[in-house]
């Protein structure tokens, strides 16, 4: 008697066997490890909104990492954006990304790059620090610049050279990338700033914004955390850019006093946009081994617009540099960018050795 195999067996069997070729053809993912530490700061010591000095930092450490013990590693400064701390970009809270994944993915494509990535929590009383030095919120530049830096090298494999380091950020993070990236050459070689805020000065308004006014009538704690997003992000970029020790209770200086427009304030603020300083600065970014940066068409707070006018002033002065506005708003496509342009660009402009 002829035997014969029923046809949906034949099907599972080819369906199954196709799934096991294909998975033997597939490269597995290898996954890193995160430590979440915290790191004492002598930088942020005393700063007037209260916050602790002993600031929590999560480090990515790369699959081969505990499986290659005589490897060293180049580090990549990652930045995260406001509202953010690094317990939400590292996937402790949930949040829109989850960059451990992402850092997963990109090198399981590209072991021989791997990377230590390090954030540190910039989340303050104002929800974050803008990655500047403040009377009133500390330290945050010199924090990164000087006292992280130094704490990773001398607790991880790292290669502790500039050629080796990477500084990055979302957002204001991308803002702190090239403020503290453009200052410091000796100690971070490449830079890419990813949807970066606050590079150039906003127009003048004809009428005083109502976020402006709201902020003037917030007199305590409670009424800032129960505002908007704009007003808040005013708190925050006074508390950055026009700290006051003399003018409690949040030390500082906004924008509008009374109802009417501080334009001494706003000088300040204008003073803290790298675009205004960029001049400044060009010796020293054309000591850097690559500077990269992007955005999405539909960003927001023109921010397009101001990496376009730095394309602009880094062709002027003949400096290297990649640059893309792609489709996509200010959130959408980061993990992609993350994954396929950030640290492709790191793999290509830090040494391994």
């Amino acid at each position: 008697m002829k035997k014969y195999m029923p046809r949906f067996s034949v099907v599972l069997l080819f369906a199954l066997t196709f799934s096991l070729n294909t998975l033997a053809q597939q490269k597995p993912t290898t996954k890193g490890t995160v430590q979440r530490i915290k790191v004492s700061s002598q930088m942020l010591e005393g700063n007037l909104s209260g916050d602790s000095a002993d600031r929590y930092v999560s480090v990515y450490l790369p699959a081969s990492y505990n499986t290659d013990p005589s490897r060293r590693y180049p580090v990549v400064y990652y930045l995260h954006g406001y509202t953010d701390d690094d317990a939400k970009v590292y996937g402790f809270k949930p949040h829109w990304m989850t960059l451990p994944l992402i850092l997963d993915a990109s090198f399981a494509k590209d072991p021989a790059h791997e990377m230590i990535v390090v954030t540190p929590d910039a989340y303050t009383l104002f929800q974050g620090s803008m990655y500047s030095n403040s009377a009133t919120t500390g330290n945050w530049e010199d924090f990164i610049a000087k006292e992280l830096v130094s704490y990773i090298d001398s607790h991880y494999r790292t290669i502790a050279r500039s050629d080796s380091r990477g500084l990055s950020g979302h957002s204001m993070g991308g803002y702190g990338a090239m403020r503290i990236g453009m200052k410091n050459p000796d100690v971070f070689s490449a830079l890419y700033l990813l949807n970066p805020c606050c590079l150039d000065s906003p127009p003048v308004p004809d009428e005083i914004p109502a976020s402006y006014l709201r902020a003037d009538s917030i007199k305590n704690i409670d009424g800032f955390r129960n505002t908007d997003f704009f007003t808040k992000v005013l708190f925050a970029s006074a508390a950055a850019w026009s700290p006051n020790p003399a003018n409690p209770p949040f030390y500082i200086d906004l924008p509008v006093k009374d109802g009417e427009l501080q334009h001494a304030v706003l000088n300040k603020w204008d003073a803290n946009r790298p675009l205004n300083s960029l001049d400044q600065y060009i010796y020293n970014l054309k000591q850097l081994r690559g500077i990269g940066f992007d955005a999405g068409t539909r960003d927001i707070m023109g921010i397009p617009e101001s990496i376009k006018t730095l394309d602009n002033e880094l062709d002027k002065y003949g400096i290297d540099h990649s640059f893309e506005i792609y489709e996509g708003d200010h959130l959408n496509r980061v993990t992609e960018r993350i994954e396929k342009n950030m640290m492709t660009f790191f793999s290509q402009n830090l040494l391994f050795r």
